[in-house]
């Protein structure tokens, strides 16, 4: 591991202010340490903020503000989010092993970087970890990576569970930094591969996640779902964060979903909402609008098995979620 400087922040301004060029955050540490292990992250100082203030979780009138520094395994016991956003509770208990949900923050969580085994393997080419070198995944192993939204530079997908169950929810996220606070919405803080896949989200060098914000729960019944290879421990293929308001005829009012495991972000299916909001809650109905939004697919030879996945995975959410 390469050697690095360490400073402890002692407030968010105070983090902005010992950020450096080559300096990244230290909160949780179950993703950077490993990556420093693997020599794929090589920061020259690493910047403490694990102590700070950041850990509370409060309602704001009809609102939830969660601290950037709040445990994984804190937030999906909390019973404010328990009662009102149990969606986001399953898809949390849903991601990694008790052990790590012990140490990993919200903000960790939100900002981890891809696994795939290409760039986490210092040996390979990787345009994630060096921009120009290629995409060995997609000749090579990509049977768990993207099918929407990929790139010719990059495959890999983003595999948190909570940021999923986020984006449905219409989430924001609160950020100082050097130019000043901002808020970013969910989805809008990941960003898309493109021509520069290095780029994992919007934030700028030195940007500090201080919290995420939850407006008032969306009405209707709630679900996250996720298909992996094993029982626990395990990454996505696919997974879905649904919400379905179905009135008293039958008719959708509102409906919002978000798949993970199919792309370089969580995945907001617009098309699929958009078809479906107006309409009656049935089989077909959900089949049809599942079908509009995976017409955008990208499947590579070795996972196009993602695609019927994912088409199964919203109807059968969705009819679940149908009184």
């Amino acid at each position: 591991m390469k050697s690095f400087e360490y400073a402890r922040a002692g407030s968010p301004s105070d983090a902005v202010r010992r950020f450096q060029p080559g300096a990244m955050y230290l909160g949780g540490g179950t993703n950077l340490v490993d990556l420093m292990r693997l020599g794929v992250a090589e920061p020259d100082r690493l910047v403490d903020v694990s102590r700070l203030p950041l850990d509370a979780i409060e309602q704001v009138r009809d609102r939830l503000r969660i601290g950037a520094a709040v445990r994984n395994s804190d937030l999906a016991a909390d019973p404010l989010v328990r009662a009102r956003y149990p969606m986001l509770a399953r898809a949390v208990l849903s991601g990694a092993s008790g052990q790590v949900r012990n140490m990993a923050t919200v903000a960790g969580n939100l900002l981890q970087r891809t696994r795939c085994a290409y760039f986490q393997d210092v040996s390979r080419p990787c345009n994630k970890r060096r921009p120009g070198t290629g995409c060995p995944a997609i000749e090579g192993d990509h049977a768990n990576l993207a099918v929407l939204g990929r790139s010719d530079g990059c495959v890999a997908t983003h595999p948190s569970d909570m940021a999923v169950a986020l984006a449905a929810l219409d989430a924001e996220v609160h950020v100082t930094g050097p130019a000043g606070d901002r808020v970013i919405p969910m989805p809008g803080l990941h960003r898309l591969p493109g021509d520069a896949p290095e780029r994992d989200t919007v934030l700028e060098p030195g940007d500090l996640i201080t919290a995420v914000e939850l407006p008032a729960p969306p009405p209707g019944a709630s679900a996250y779902r996720k298909v992996r290879e094993r029982a626990s421990f395990a990454f996505a293929l696919v997974s879905i964060a649904a919400v379905l308001d179905v009135g008293p005829d039958g008719i959708v009012a509102g409906c919002r979903i978000a798949l993970g495991g199919v792309a370089h972000a969580p995945w907001r299916a617009e098309r699929a909402e958009q078809a479906i909001v107006g309409g009656p809650a049935t089989g077909a109905a959900f089949l049809a609008a599942a079908e509009a939004e995976l017409a955008q697919a990208r499947p590579l030879p070795r996972n196009a098995f993602k695609v019927p996945l994912a088409r199964n995975l919203i109807v059968s959410t969705l009819e679940e979620l149908t009184p």
